[in-house]
């Protein structure tokens, strides 16, 4: 195979953007990275870089982004003006270098001297007080136990800007804040920091109403931050996040209610995964055993592909409080079906044998962050989940129907525009045309939002000088040879003479494969209502895929 050895190194990298996502797209910039710097281009060599750190990152592998951030920042302290003319790009790489700190939380597999050398360097050019290190120190300090430290930190992070392009979602902070004060034993506050989240929810659920503290000017600075910032993971996330302070300050009717809305999104969503736990935590204290063994067995095929260790040990230290309570119960005896995983071959579980494998496996996951961080700290939180009681009596949960219901608008004050009414199209709206559909899908740093749907990746994009054109990129997952150049381009006259959508066409990354691509785009100067703009991406999945799987049927 060509590699980025035989061609020019700027060519190269062209061409492995273009490649499929998968490990050899990532060997092949990791290669053209490590020529770059062998024949004295730093350029390339960090381009290279930032192109393998997002693919790491869209293939859910962050731990893997920290060595390439290493290299990054070691190639800039030996040209200190390369990124001078470029400030997009310093962004980027400061963002994954918080990104990679980031990664040290959730596997040991990132040492704490590499996370502890990332994050000097980044305090060094932003300053201790900067939101995105003052918020690094503080979760770096709770997940070593060190709670004084991780106060000290809060604060600074506080009382900084949210919105710090460096930092992570500012629309998220509130959720971030609450699930540290949470766990240090402060319900009350918890819930006061999800208030900004959690304002524009009101209307939404039935008698919601969240006492309002008098208005400080911390408080309004992290208002703004969380509506200045659409984030489509909220309100749900926020919610997943107050489930157990409301259980422990007695709001059992509004921890129910926001469990069945938040778990009705979160179910189907593989990134939701690390926010599972909140949802059994919740069933197994407050009561409901039984809806908390059927979220169990339907997410448990998702333990043996978690985001990362720390999702796992959580969600297994949750699925075995569960079991345990369940058991105590009278349901030990319950059977559920655990897939086969490796050598691991499938059976059916009875729930008390379920918790003790569970247990085993969050105290294990435990134990390997305790031994890298030289504390008990990760095994003591687990022992505390483990022994925890229930909380209250369980109410009736509101049926998934009732949270659709939506309050008549104030006239005097005018709404979002309702789906049959044209606005101007923004990336806000085109990321809740592909929440609608349910379907996974990654936002990418320069705002394209990519997803895979059978034999295609799709990627949907603004386009124009105003973002009002809606650009649809279809790629095929299966390549020809260069030898059938002919043929490819016979199938995509074919099919463009045969079909309106999407137009076909062969790209060549000079491999000696062939990828056959396709594209449509949609001016939408004159604005687009959100129903319309769901046909739309609809059109765009259909038609993609039915292309996909017309490359994928050739002989």
């Amino acid at each position: 195979m060509t590699t980025a050895r035989d061609r020019g190194l700027a060519a190269a990298l062209a061409d492995a953007r273009d490649r499929p996502d998968g490990a050899e797209r990532c060997a092949e910039l990791e290669r053209i990275a490590s020529r770059a710097d062998a024949t004295g281009d730093p350029r390339t060599a960090l381009s290279a870089r930032l192109a393998l750190v997002e693919a790491y990152l869209h293939r859910g592998e962050r731990w893997r982004a920290v060595e390439p951030v290493r290299r990054m920042r070691a190639t800039l302290a030996g040209h200190p003006g390369l990124l001078d003319a470029r400030p997009d790009e310093l962004t980027r790489l400061r963002r994954h270098q918080r990104q990679a700190v980031e990664a040290s939380f959730g596997t040991p597999r990132v040492g704490l001297d590499q996370a502890r050398s990332l994050l000097d360097a980044l305090a060094a050019e932003l300053g201790e007080d900067a939101a995105p290190v003052a918020e690094l120190r503080c979760r770096l300090a709770d997940h070593l136990g060190d709670e004084p430290a991780a106060r000290r930190a809060y604060e600074r992070w506080s009382a900084a800007d949210a919105t710090d392009p460096v930092g992570g979602c500012a629309g998220c902070a509130p959720a971030r804040r609450a699930d540290l004060l949470a766990g240090w034993g402060e319900p009350d506050a918890a819930l006061a920091a999800l208030a900004p989240a959690l304002a524009a929810l009101a209307p939404a659920l039935t008698g919601w109403a969240e006492p309002q503290a008098p208005p400080t000017r911390r408080g309004e600075r992290q208002a703004a931050a969380a509506g200045a910032t659409a984030c489509t993971d909220q309100p749900e996330r926020a919610l997943a996040v107050g489930l157990l302070p409301w259980l422990r300050t007695g709001a059992v009717t509004r921890a129910a209610r926001a469990h069945v809305r938040a778990y009705r999104r979160h179910r189907g969503e593989r990134t939701a995964f690390p926010l599972l736990a909140a949802h059994l935590r919740f069933c197994a204290l407050g009561g409901y055993l039984h809806r908390g063994l059927e979220i169990l067995t339907e997410q448990l095929p998702e333990l043996d592909r978690p985001a990362d260790d720390l999702s796992a040990m959580e969600f297994a230290a949750a699925g075995a409080l569960l079991c345990g309570l369940a058991t105590e119960s009278g349901l030990g005896g319950r059977r559920i079906h655990r897939p086969g995983h490796g050598p691991r071959p499938a059976a059916e579980v009875d729930v008390a044998t379920l918790g003790t494998q569970l247990q085993a496996l969050a105290t294990a996951l435990a134990g390997s962050f305790d031994a890298r961080n030289g504390t008990g700290h990760q095994s003591g939180r687990i022992a505390s989940w483990l022994a925890e009681r229930p909380l209250a009596a369980p109410v009736s949960l509101a049926a998934e129907s009732e949270l659709d219901e939506e309050p008549e608008a104030d006239p005097a004050e005018p709404g979002p525009p309702g789906p049959e009414e044209p606005a101007p199209l923004d990336a806000a709206m085109l990321a809740a045309a592909l929440d609608a559909r349910g379907e996974p899908y990654t936002a990418e740093p320069d705002g394209t939002l990519a997803g895979r749907w059978g034999e295609a990746t799709i990627q949907f994009r603004l386009l124009g000088r105003q973002g009002d054109v809606l650009h649809a990129r279809v790629v095929a997952q299966r390549r020809l040879p260069a030898g059938r150049r002919a043929e490819a381009y016979a199938f995509c006259n074919a099919w463009n003479h045969d079909r309106l959508l999407p137009a076909a066409y062969v790209h060549e990354p000079g491999d000696g494969t062939l990828v056959l691509a396709a594209g449509v785009s949609t001016d939408l100067s004159c604005g687009v209502a959100p129903a319309q703009l769901a046909v739309l991406v609809a059109a765009a999945v259909r038609t993609g895929t039915a292309y996909a799987e017309a490359v994928a049927a050739l002989p």
